[in-house]
């Protein structure tokens, strides 16, 4: 029995009499156990999970303050101040719900019944789940009733009324999400992650392992949409006792588990249900045992949700992994990664975490006894994982292992390069901190990192540099959190600290950007307890007051059913629109018809505002913005100047940065400056505010967030939708159709106030504005109609361009911002009827918005179109419902509700966000069809390499050319399509190229001289994996993000070329020739016949010249001795008498091929190898005596002969002979190998006697 054995044996023993003993905690809070008492598994654990996301428990930490109240106490309070209440005059407005005490108190229960002590009573009493199931109830109940009332009495609310019950509202929303979701809902998800049946059957002490798990499983379900090929996720136990694990294996065996936990024993790097056994060190000193479970799953067409629930599926299936979570624990770990592979390929080795195992040593373990100086000799594990990419990774690799080999073949992520770097300094006596510090500076690129090791167990290290990647820590009382993204907290917390990758310690040294956050469970918590410096190294001091306050819950990042937040939220914009018209007016009648009466309070509108433009001291309003608020900043200028005739007010439409930096006049009190902002926090919009300000302008701002930067510095504040319309994807949709109805709304306000509308054109315009949410609905009605028309268009040109005239221009600008932003493309936007005075020599495609235009200008624009067309453009026009005249003209016509102006900006709008949509997702489709392939090659790649094969015999690979071939034809059918137009010219032709030589089309010899560049890449597989990571990059649209963010690949699979190894090899290497001196041909047949060579007698070096201009033999060509060894320098040669070429030599020269077998006149066996020399020629021939292996078996012969042997059989058969395989064993090689079939089976009849030779052919 192994020492190792021992171990494992004594272990079990020990952790078996700690169960007896029955003096072991188990699921305790730290804050509950006194020292020196056992602090167990979920409340000491780290939890990666990517896009960078876990949990750090702090030890010795009092317990949270007890709220001094319950949730359905305090919700039966707040609700008796209702709005029935509000109406009757009970209470005042301010009181809404108890105001904004009883709020912060229900926010503060809620918060409650997320900790630890609150759910674990929850989740194990049946009765008190089922009194909270009837509260959430209760809850829904009281908003339905809430929003009858808000709807029905809407116009009896001021806006400042409006704004304090909206925010009750939303609080409530908040609430009953959190309780229904975040807590009711996990306690399902717990029991079937414990494959159990009912509460009653998961463990007490097993429930906290789970709990963490599930929450870090929800995690990964939310940042799924930033990655989701492969998942991973990794459990570490430190069993309390110093021992190992012993009668364990036991009672393991009994239950026949025993040889499943061998099996997944595995030594190497982590794979699904790997299970590892290693000493660690306890928090406090002692030494003790760990065992890890990891799952893992990878999936090259990755599905959104498939991962999490692959996860769950095998922790709920995995019986031994039960069994553990019963253990007392002393510490404990977890891993977790959602991954959308930018380096390496799709398989279970790649996903991560990733550690440090590598392939040195005499024992190939996932565990493996290492020297840090800094902490002795020791199983050390660093593992890892990232956001982003390590683009000098093959460099940082090729110095790691100038000594040998280190990285499994299996293993291409350039994650890997990670922990082996740390490992690097720690091997120089750096400790973990300085080595953390020092390996991530060495990193090139945007990343995010995170890592712990049990060289420090009880830490988590987290670096973030560059912009492209983004890490925020989590402050709760007991425990850190940290996410990649917001949303990855807000279950949990809504406290956090950003870390900022952009930020340099020495402003004036942008090199020394980045931050480093050191996470201490034995800390005091909060931002005092984080140790933060530089990547150079200097402290970063952190104060509570950078401690900021999440805006959205979990309810604002629920994508739900849909595939992109951005459709989400293109399919709620009716909605948000609905909301921003509520309680701003009614309509009232009266016998001469409608009037309205606005219910803009001072919030809105303050009274000197009111009467500076009742007096006419402002001549002037200007609407600003930037991106796409300065398009709809245009379109609120529209609406002013439409609203405001003969008032003697300018109105402008102008980009904030415009403003402020050419337009801005000493004197601004004439001015109302009005700042259009989605967030509120936009620094150009909010500079060219302040500026305005300074010099007297008065400003009123639209925006949709609540308490952001922009609403200290206006007088009045207009709210769009409900003042927390949270928009998750990058480009923003139902916040631009808000802005233009809270635009319009202010306009008619104003004509109102000025008089330059009737009171009956008011109301019948806010009529028309009520309409808007109906008329949107119905545009989205015809998504497939408008999906239709993307497959048929979007790819068939480079070139795209929107057009719109009057109003509609506005449109135009913005369908180019959001085709730009999914699409990344550089679009342009023009007037309709310009347009043809531009660019339509280009050919491009051209998005037309036509709806809503006068009766005169659409009768142009059809002149116009049918001018498109006759210059070959493809026209898609978004045209008035019933409008025919297109039909014969244009490509495709999406029809749009009759509407008058402003609706028509709103719907054409609509349909080119949806047609925007619909064309990042189809080009994306292409690059998913590169992914899928380059995945599929890429696990070929690794098995070769596992194999050790030269590329010549990569290539050669049946079930490569099998791959290629299949996907080739596929690839040749889409392109043919419209598919992969949008991908660079060079990326598409290299790629058809390379798909020919790795199918083994084209002969490998040309592709140096098709790719001079590519001395670095010996095969043009590499090329190939390259060359895919190239087009899956121009192709990759990720829709919800941006491309910095979204970085899809940016290197091919890294591996080393195998060297060509055999005797033949050997002598080419040591007289001077690589493999660029073979033809491929060559280097296989070499490979193949150095098998049947048993020695290398010696060897004779020609030199061949004058060949023709095309490098074939003349009749003046020249053959010269330049080299001899062995028994050859003893051997006369026809060279040396005529110095001519001639018999087999010239034809050898001629035909390129290699030769094998004797010698014409001696009947030596011999190789002749041609060898290319300048210009690709054969400028030698290395001709070797060698020694014939005749003891070569039957089953080697046919090998070497190759397709040849189906020839030999073929003749035998035709002589009416019987085949029998064993004759081979009588030809000598030399005959085998040199000459023809014909004599072959001519010998193969004569060894058969004269029977055989008797024989007649068939006729």
């Amino acid at each position: 029995m192994s020492e190792r054995d021992t171990m494992l044996i004594l272990f079990f023993r020990k952790i078996v009499r700690f169960l007896r003993s029955g003096k072991i905690h188990v699921g305790r809070d730290p804050r509950r156990v006194p020292a020196p008492a056992l602090i167990l598994f979920p409340l000491l654990s780290d939890t990666l999970c990517c896009g960078l996301a876990g949990i750090l428990t702090l030890r010795g930490r009092g317990k949270p303050a007890r709220t001094d109240g319950d949730l359905d106490t305090r919700f039966s309070q707040a609700s008796g101040h209702n709005l029935a209440a509000l109406l009757s005059g009970a209470i005042s407005p301010e009181r809404y719900l108890g105001g904004i005490p009883s709020l912060e108190a229900l926010e503060r229960e809620l918060l409650h019944l997320k900790g630890e002590d609150a759910f674990r009573r929850l989740f194990f009493d049946p009765a008190e789940a089922g009194r909270f199931a009837a509260l959430s109830r209760k809850i829904h109940a009281f908003l339905v009733e809430e929003e009858r009332l808000l709807e029905e009495n809407e116009g009896r609310f001021s806006t400042v009324d409006l704004e304090a019950i909206n925010q009750g509202l939303l609080l409530i929303r908040d609430l009953v999400w959190g309780l229904d979701r975040d807590i009711l809902g996990n306690i399902e998800r717990i029991i079937r992650l414990a494959g159990a049946g009912e509460v009653g059957d998961v463990a007490p002490e097993a429930f906290p392992k789970y709990r963490e798990m599930n929450s870090l499983l929800n995690c990964l379900d939310r940042l799924e949409v930033r990655g989701r090929d492969s998942a991973g996720i990794q459990i570490s136990f430190i069993p309390a006792d110093a021992g190992v694990l012993g009668e364990v294996m036991t009672g393991l065996a009994k239950v026949g588990l025993d040889g499943e936990l061998q099996r997944r024993m595995a030594t190497g790097d982590l794979v699904n249900g790997s299970i590892a056994c290693f000493p660690a060190a306890v928090p406090g000193g002692a030494g003790g045992q760990a065992i890890s479970f990891t799952y893992k799953t990878a999936e090259i067409i990755g599905e959104l949700g498939r991962n999490v629930r692959e996860l769950r599926n095998q922790i709920a299936r995995d019986r031994l992994f039960h069994v553990f979570t019963r253990l007392p624990v002393a510490f404990a770990t977890s891993f977790a990664h959602t991954r959308w592979a930018s380096v390496g390929s799709i398989t279970e080795e790649n996903c991560h975490p990733v550690g440090n195992f590598t392939l040195t040593g005499t024992a190939r373990s996932a565990v493996q006894e290492k020297n840090y100086p800094a902490y002795g000799r020791g199983p050390w594990t660093i593992h890892c994982v990232l956001n982003g990419d390590i683009d000098n990774y093959p460099s940082l690799r090729g110095a790691l292992e100038s000594g040998g080999e280190l990285i499994a073949p299996e293993v291409t992520t350039d994650t890997k390069i990670i922990p082996l770097q740390i490992e690097k300094y720690l091997l120089a006596g750096h400790d973990l901190t300085d080595a953390f510090r020092c390996a991530v500076g060495d990193f090139e690129g945007s990343h995010a990192i995170a890592m712990v090791s049990n060289a420090e167990p009880g830490k988590a290290f987290l670096a973030l540099k560059g912009s492209g990647q983004s890490l925020y820590v989590g402050i709760a009382p007991d425990r850190y959190l940290f996410s990649s993204e917001l949303y990855g907290l807000v279950e949990e917390t809504p406290f956090f600290l950003k870390m900022d990758g952009e930020k340099p310690s020495r402003p004036d040294q942008p090199e020394t950007a980045g931050q480093i956050f050191v996470l201490d469970q034995d800390s005091s918590g909060g931002a005092a307890g984080i140790r933060a410096f530089f990547y150079d190294g200097t402290p970063l001091p952190l104060g509570e007051e950078a401690i900021r306050k999440a805006e959205i819950t979990t309810r604002d990042i629920d994508r739900g059913d849909y595939p992109h937040f951005f459709l989400k939220e293109i399919t709620e914009s009716a909605l948000s629109v609905r909301k921003t018209l509520r309680g701003r007016y009614r309509i009232e009648r009266d016998g001469a018809g409608e009037s309205a009466v606005f219910n803009l309070g001072e919030d809105t509108v303050p009274g000197r505002v009111r009467e500076a433009l009742l007096c006419g001291e402002i001549r002037r309003i200007i609407a600003i913005g930037q991106g796409t608020a300065a398009v709809a900043a245009s379109a609120v200028a529209d609406a002013m100047e439409r609203c405001l005739p003969g008032s003697g007010i300018r109105v402008e439409g102008r980009v904030a940065s415009e403003l402020s930096g050419f337009c801005l006049e000493n004197d601004l009190r004439d001015t109302l400056v009005i700042p259009i902002t989605q967030s509120g926090t936009t620094t150009d919009t909010n500079r060219a505010v302040a500026m305005a300000a300074q010099r007297g302008a008065r400003v009123i701002a639209i925006v949709n967030r609540r308490q952001s930067d922009i609403t200290t510095k206006a007088d009045g504040v207009f709210y769009t939708s409900d003042g927390r319309d949270i928009e998750m994807a990058v480009a923003s949709t139902k916040a631009f159709y808000s802005q233009i109805v809270a635009g319009n709304l202010l306009a008619l306000y104003f004509a109102r106030l000025l008089g330059t509308f009737s009171a009956e054109r008011i109301a019948a315009e806010l009529r028309q504005l009520e309409q808007a949410p109906e008329m949107m609905r119905r545009v989205l009605a015809r998504k497939e109609e408008i999906r239709r028309s993307v497959e048929m268009l979007a790819k068939q040109k480079r070139y795209w361009a929107v057009v719109g005239s009057g109003p509609n221009k506005a449109a135009a600008d913005e369908i180019r911002i959001k085709l730009s932003e999914l699409c990344y493309k550089t679009i342009s936007s023009d007037i309709v009827e310009n347009k043809k005075h531009i660019d339509l020599s280009a050919e491009p495609l051209i998005l037309v918005c036509a709806a809503g235009s006068p009766e005169a200008v659409t009768a142009d624009i059809v002149k116009d179109v049918a001018i498109f067309k006759a210059h070959k453009s493809g026209v898609v026009v978004f045209a008035d419902e019933g409008e025919e005249r297109f039909a014969g003209i244009a490509d495709a016509v999406i029809p749009i509700p009759n509407a008058p102006m402003p609706l028509p900006v709103i719907l054409n709008t609509l349909a080119g966000h949806l047609w925007g949509y619909y064309a990042a997702c189809s080009i994306d489709a292409d690059a998913l069809f590169l992914r899928e392939f380059k995945s599929r090659l890429n696990l070929i790649m690794v098995e070769q390499a596992k194999l050790s094969l030269s590329f010549y015999e990569c290539v050669a690979d049946g079930r490569l050319r099998r791959l290629v071939n299949d996907f080739a034809e596929r690839f040749q059918q889409r392109r043919n399509g419209g598919g992969f137009s949008l991908a660079g010219v060079r990326t598409m032709s290299d790629l058809i190229l390379l798909l020919k030589y790795a199918a083994g089309k084209l002969p490998l010899d040309d592709f140096r001289r098709d790719f001079p560049g590519e001395k670095e890449t010996p095969s043009p597989i590499d090329l190939l994996d390259i060359t895919l990571g190239h087009a899956v990059d121009e192709l990759s649209r990720p829709i919800d993000a941006i491309r910095h963010q979204a970085k899809t690949v940016t290197v091919g699979t890294s591996r080393k070329e195998a060297p060509l190894r055999g005797v033949i090899f050997d002598l080419l290497r040591g007289l001077g020739f690589s493999a660029r001196a073979l033809l491929s041909t060559s280097v296989l047949a070499i490979s193949r016949i150095q098998k049947a060579v048993a020695a290398v007698n010696g060897h004779t070096l020609y030199a061949i010249n004058h060949l023709d201009a095309d490098g074939k033999p003349a009749d003046d060509s020249t053959i010269a001795i330049v080299g001899r060894g062995g028994i050859s320098a003893g051997m006369r040669s026809r060279a040396e008498k005529t110095g001519l070429l001639m018999g087999k030599k010239k034809s050898i020269v001629a035909s390129g091929r290699l030769y094998a077998g004797q010698g014409k006149s001696d009947g030596a066996s011999i190789v002749i190898i041609p060898l290319l020399g300048e210009g690709d020629r054969v400028r030698h021939l290395l001709l070797v005596h060698v020694a014939f292996n005749e003891g070569l078996s039957v089953g080697e012969r046919k090998e070497l002969l190759g397709e040849r042997i189906n020839d030999i059989r073929n003749l035998i058969q035709e002589y009416n002979l019987p085949w029998d395989e064993s004759c081979l064993g009588k030809i000598p090689l030399g005959l085998l190998l040199g000459e023809p079939v014909e004599v072959i089976a001519g010998q193969i009849r004569q060894n058969l006697g004269p029977s055989a030779t008797g024989h007649k052919e068939r006729s």
